[in-house]
């Protein structure tokens, strides 16, 4: 079914044993994954399975038990991947038999998912809803009701620069809005362009990624200072960002092998984990205690000291940093 449907049966609380949520837009199958979960089920209470996790006889036997602790069971499945028909068949069939379960397909990425969609119907009471990327005047109305219901109010035309500035990524724009409603004040173009950064030039990750492999970055560097960015928040990231590599280096000296979620807590795309151990393993805790030293330090100037130049300083450190680590 498409959006328009499932916002009516949302509307007038109707509950489907099964919901699978695919599509073009990413952040849509998230905010209505996350959205219908929520709505059935306290968070504490959400059994989440995250792509490489995935385990058939696990989830399997999530659904066909009832909670302990709760009157409803919720199983959220996020995946890049299709589901085997027969597999998903039976996790679809044990909803069915145990109405106390319920369980959500939060399907990602290119994937073409047409053929699991099939397996979603009124006989089994479970639900497909296929959503298409939003014109700009949905994205708008989206960015909207999220500023209301965070009540940050933008001046006109300040959403719509917020939303072009991020090349129409809908998940950049509510991450800016969630940072932008600490602040006391009307939100307007100049607001944004001092505090928001447009992710659609330059990806923090892969700077990030290009400066720990001793690739050439003082022309990303340029652009991400120039476009806006605040300095310490940057400098705040890449810190994060090196103590990622010095947690898998240890862990990898530990144990000889890549574990993200033994790591974090959480599991990540295998592209992304593997990304950020192959940069990990270029370097020894040593120099990574160093490289966060000098951050700290570049911050807490940053914080305390006052610059005529704070772009050329930054930029001075960093490529010095650079220059150290070749």
């Amino acid at each position: 079914m498409y959006k328009n449907v499932f916002d009516n049966h949302l509307q007038n609380n109707k509950i489907f044993n099964s919901y699978m949520f695919w599509g073009q837009s990413d952040f849509l199958v998230e905010h209505y994954s996350n959205l219908v979960s929520t709505k059935l089920a306290n968070q504490e209470d959400i059994t989440k399975v995250y792509f490489d996790e995935y385990n058939f006889e696990y989830c399997l036997n999530i659904v066909s038990q009832s909670s302990l602790f709760s009157p409803v069971n919720i199983l959220l499945i996020k995946t890049y991947k299709k589901i085997a028909k027969k597999e998903l068949d039976q996790l679809i069939e044990a909803t069915v038999s145990n109405q106390d379960s319920h369980i959500i397909f939060c399907c990602l990425g290119d994937t073409d998912y047409k053929t699991m969609a099939k397996s979603f119907t009124t006989k089994n009471n479970s639900a497909e809803v296929r959503f298409f990327s939003p014109n700009f005047s949905e994205a708008i109305n989206i960015l909207y009701k999220y500023a209301q219901k965070k009540q940050v109010v933008f001046e006109q035309g300040a959403l719509e620069h917020l939303y072009e500035m991020h090349e129409k990524d809908l998940a950049l724009c509510v991450s800016d809005i969630d940072k932008l409603s600490i602040l006391d004040e009307t939100i307007s173009t100049k607001t944004i362009t001092l505090h928001c950064f447009g992710m659609g030039s330059v990806s923090l990750d892969d700077f990030f990624i290009n400066f720990f492999q001793g690739k050439h970055f003082k022309k990303d560097l340029y652009k991400l200072l120039e476009e806006g960015i605040n300095e310490i928040y940057f400098i705040n990231q890449m810190t994060s960002f090196v103590q990622q590599l010095f947690t898998i280096n240890s862990y990898l000296k530990l144990y000889g092998e890549l574990n993200i979620k033994e790591i974090w807590g959480y599991a990540l795309p295998k592209p992304i984990a593997h990304k950020r151990a192959d940069v990990a393993v270029l370097y020894n805790q040593e120099s990574l205690n160093h490289i966060l030293e000098q951050l700290l330090a570049l911050e807490l100037e940053l914080k305390t000291l006052k610059f005529t130049d704070t772009n050329g300083y930054i930029q001075s450190v960093l490529r010095n940093i650079s220059a150290k680590l070749r």
